[in-house]
């Protein structure tokens, strides 16, 4: 078993801090308040992830080449100027900017601490913990996630008004950046070097390396497995705003505030209960792959549970059953934080370490395109319906195609 050391504990509090983010409990909830249509927060979305899409791959051969702790100084500095335009704004083409900001840095953080983390793992000889080590961590990051949900509804309920949080946010993220700094320099990664003749050698090294990966037909199924679920999710979990807002509105409790102090209120407790789920959830990934005997059985039978529950959810919600839909959705927050550690370390098996953090952004890469594709479309579905039936189209949907990206056991 691995050592909870100083620097477990570093990747541990920068999963919490990373995850205080207080605006997003009710993102979607201020965009509709700035009287966005959900294809017009749809389009945001896909923005935001083509944005990420085409970023992935060059932030990530950039990791490896700069060294990982840049990378992620760069990418807090992207976020918090998000976060700001955020705050001042209220204009769409200003979300937009906001949104590239936000991609930016998403591009440069996405597979490069877990690249340090796995680092970290084989310099102590703890690689076989991969799963339970990474479930550990990300474990934290639900619980940070946890506690900014309360912390965003006190903020909430004591401003008034949605546009607060995103200031408030900046916070943490200034703390985060100091602590990447006290990483120590052995997690750069093996290639630092900054005269540009090495740099230009070393992406591509790297660009050849991870092309021919791709040529791996194990490859290409773990990556989609992954992909198309963790996609799917990114698309649909903040619809669970609006869902929970409905049924604020409809529970006969805390009558002497307004809607929004409530909604905030009532959004706030349920998000800290369905992330404390999903932290457990996490913690637990190794323990659930163990007992399947099997990694690839494990992403397979979780990609489908993930999908029912989607339908199930959107079908309760569409008969305004809102307390059961919730509990389904909740269902889909938990199965993403399970597959999430047990396919990271799957992926991560099948390529170099040296390139690892370009594999983990290739990863987050088609995640991205497939929250790109899915967020318009969800979008479009629940204007022209509802989102209960947005969900069940799109969970229908992924079912049927679902042989195309099964992951298959490596003979």
């Amino acid at each position: 078993m691995f050592k909870k050391d100083i620097q477990y504990y570093k990747f541990c509090f920068y999963g919490f801090l990373k995850n205080l983010r207080f605006f997003e409990p009710f993102f979607i909830l201020f965009l509709l308040e700035k009287n966005l249509s959900f294809l017009q927060i749809g389009t945001l979305y896909a923005i935001r992830e083509i944005a990420v899409n085409i970023l992935e791959i060059p932030s990530g051969v950039f990791a490896d080449a700069f060294g990982r702790r840049r990378s992620l100084v760069f990418s807090f500095i992207f976020y918090i100027g998000s976060f700001t335009i955020f705050y001042f704004s209220d204009n769409y083409v200003f979300f937009i900017l906001s949104m590239i900001c936000y991609a930016t840095g998403d591009a440069f953080r996405t597979g490069t601490h877990k690249a340090m983390i796995f680092d970290y793992l084989k310099l102590n000889n703890w690689k076989d913990q991969r799963t339970h080590y990474y479930g550990h961590t990300r474990s934290w990051s639900q619980i940070g996630t946890a506690v900014s949900s309360l912390l965003a509804a006190f903020i909430v309920f004591i401003e008034g008004n949605y546009q607060s949080v995103f200031i408030y946010s900046t916070i943490p993220y200034v703390l985060d950046m100091m602590l990447i700094i006290s990483y120590p320099k052995i997690l750069d990664g093996p290639n630092k070097k900054a005269d540009f003749k090495h740099i230009k050698k070393e992406m591509i090294s790297i660009s050849k390396e991870f092309i021919y990966s791709f040529k791996n037909i194990y490859v290409l199924k773990a990556i989609n497995n992954l992909s198309v679920h963790s996609g799917f999710h990114k698309a649909i979990k903040d619809y669970l705003q609006p869902v929970l807002e409905m049924f604020a509105i409809s529970v006969p409790v805390l009558l002497a505030y307004t809607n929004k102090q409530k909604s905030a209120l009532i959004i706030g407790i349920m998000f800290f209960i369905i992330y404390l789920l999903t932290a457990y959830g996490a913690r637990r990934a190794g323990k659930i792959k163990d007992k399947l005997n099997s990694i690839e059985l494990a992403i397979n039978v979780t990609m489908y549970i993930g999908f029912i529950l989607a339908i199930l959810s959107g079908l309760f919600y569409h008969f305004s059953f809102y307390f059961v839909s919730i509990l389904f959705y909740v269902g889909i927050y938990v199965i993403e934080n399970i597959r999430n550690p047990i396919g990271v370390a799957y992926v991560s098996e099948l390529y170099r370490d040296d390139i690892l953090a370009t594999a983990l952004s290739a990863n987050s890469q088609a995640k991205s395109l497939y929250a790109a594709i899915i967020a318009p479309l969800l979008g479009f579905l629940a204007d022209k319906f509802d989102v209960g039936i947005a969900l069940c189209l799109v969970g229908l949907f992924l079912i049927f195609t679902s042989f195309l990206y099964l992951a298959r056991k490596k003979t």
